[in-house]
């Protein structure tokens, strides 16, 4: 690895910002508030507080969304989505300060960061071109002089969980579907990364969005997450996190039929086989391990390579881990920090498991504790070969810069490895041969395939998780629609009938 000599950028002589919640189209004070500090994972330097709130605190945001979702709902989609083109606009112009935001409480590379937020406009504009595309049904009945009419309506009041993994693009990827489709906002950002979320809140207001429309608490999961949910007058939560978390919100949600969506965690199995362009898999399988320093839930998580090709891949794939940069992510780096000490800890932790079961190294990695690396949340790259795909390399959810690999004899074999798994996010397949892309999506058990290409969704496109990787899904027509409600009528437009 190309490791900087020094992770330690000059920090701004700034103190900490002290950000307040913003609820029914103001910005709060925190003064007498309990608060969390927000961290630089570069640095571990406190970047801000945040008030850590509380129950009545996610009450009052649910209570402003219910009082503003008549009039906004009653607003036409198309007036909807001028003011959400707005704050698209406003997020365009200041592109880099929302970059720096990301890089300093999440710890993604800048590049990376600018990416980001690009995506979180792209994902504004798109759900305000489906302000003309709410489409219902008129059907024929079966008797005389009558029609069944289908609408849709906003739910209402819908709550947002954001991971912390890509703050700002989770929270335009909920908040422009929902607005558009007529619904109300509550956004919770995890507590590591809140910061984002509260300053798209803050030019939401700028934008002219009414009070109570885009509404954001922050906190603990713990306690203001579980009211959100529980809150009577939340009608649907959408949620990205881990599996865990998302088990608890189903089952808290279930008490009162409430509508849930769901993206979990996953487990991707990146497939090579022998006839595949082995310089593009290795690239696109880099990307796909590395980027965020591995914190995304579509990347690479472990590897099935056909035998006759194994070495030569992992050959290549080691030595382009070796390329990489590591660095502080205001500097032109390949990788980052991790986002905390308990996410290192983490990754180590099944990287122990994974040696006691016998996995080999062809490289070590792991965590970077000196030569200016003693502060913050650092790891290098790693690469295992394992036996069996019972390793904990292979079964569980890393979420860092590690993989592991297992060879396969054929394309079956690999399918079958590949299923064996409580996951069902994505999927990559590298194969030159046209019936094996023909039986990839009938044959992998996954709500996301990329068929010789590296990972990224497209706006259009549907995210969606299978089995313990989730419920629902988001982007495009699919995921817009679950934003609203379908009612039937059934007309009589002639004679009375008894």
């Amino acid at each position: 690895m190309q490791i900087a000599d020094s992770a330690t950028v000059t920090p701004d002589a700034k103190p900490p910002e002290m950000r307040g919640m913003c609820i029914d189209g103001r910005v709060e004070a925190v003064t007498g508030r309990a608060l969390i500090a927000v961290e630089n994972p570069a640095d571990q330097g406190v970047i801000a507080h945040i008030v850590d709130g509380t129950a009545e605190d996610a009450d009052r945001a649910v209570d402003a969304a219910r009082r503003a979702f008549p009039a906004w709902a009653r607003r036409g989609p198309v007036a909807r989505a001028a003011l959400v083109r707005v704050l698209a606009d406003l997020m365009e112009r200041e592109t880099e300060r929302l970059a720096r935001l990301v890089t300093a409480e999440q710890g993604k590379p800048l590049v990376q960061a600018r990416g980001e937020i690009g995506a979180a406009i792209l994902f504004l504009r798109y759900a305000a071109e489906e302000a003309r595309r709410i489409e219902g049904d008129i059907l024929p009945a079966d008797g005389p002089d009558q029609e069944i009419h289908i609408r849709k309506h906003p739910q209402g009041v819908v709550v947002g969980l954001t991971a912390w993994n890509y703050p700002a693009a989770l929270t335009t990827r909920k908040l422009g579907p929902a607005l558009i489709a007529g619904n109300t906002f509550v956004l919770l950002s995890h507590e590591l990364t809140p910061l984002s979320g509260l300053a798209i809140a803050e030019l939401a207001l700028r934008a002219g969005l009414p009070p109570g429309v885009f509404n954001v608490v922050t906190g603990r999961g713990g306690v203001v997450g579980e009211r959100l949910v529980k809150n009577p007058d939340t009608a649907l939560i959408t949620m990205t996190g881990s599996t865990r978390a998302g088990r608890v919100i189903n089952r808290t949600a279930a008490n009162d039929l409430k509508v849930v969506r769901l993206e979990l965690g996953g487990k991707a199995p990146f497939i090579v086989m022998e006839d595949a362009n082995l310089d593009a898999a290795v690239a696109a399988a880099v990307t796909a391990r590395y980027t965020n320093c591995g914190q995304v839930c579509t990347c690479n998580e472990r590897m099935y390579l056909h035998h006759a090709i194994a070495d030569a891949f992992l050959e290549k794939f080691a030595a382009a881990s070796r390329a990489l940069t590591i660095g502080h992510p205001l500097t032109a780096v390949d990788l980052g920090p991790k986002v905390s000490h308990a996410e290192v800890e983490k990754v180590g932790e099944i990287v122990a498991r994974g040696r006691a079961s016998g996995a080999q190294a062809w490289l070590e990695g792991g965590p970077l504790n000196d030569h200016g690396y003693e502060r913050g949340h650092w790891m290098a790259p790693a690469l295992f070969e394992v036996s069996d795909n019972a390793s904990p390399l292979m079964q569980e959810e890393i979420f860092g810069p590690v993989v592991a690999a297992l060879r396969v004899t054929d394309f079956d074999q690999a399918v079958a490895l590949a299923n064996a798994t409580p996951f069902g996010l994505s999927a990559y397949l590298f194969t030159a041969d046209g019936r094996r892309i023909a039986a990839a999506p009938h044959k992998l058990s996954f709500g996301e395939i990329y068929i010789n290409r590296t990972h990224g969704e497209a706006v259009q496109g549907f995210h969606t998780g299978w089995a313990l990787s989730g419920i629902g899904g988001e982007d495009g027509k699919y995921g817009f629609d679950a934003y609203l409600r379908k009612q039937t009528t059934y007309l009589n437009w002639g004679s009375p009938h008894p």
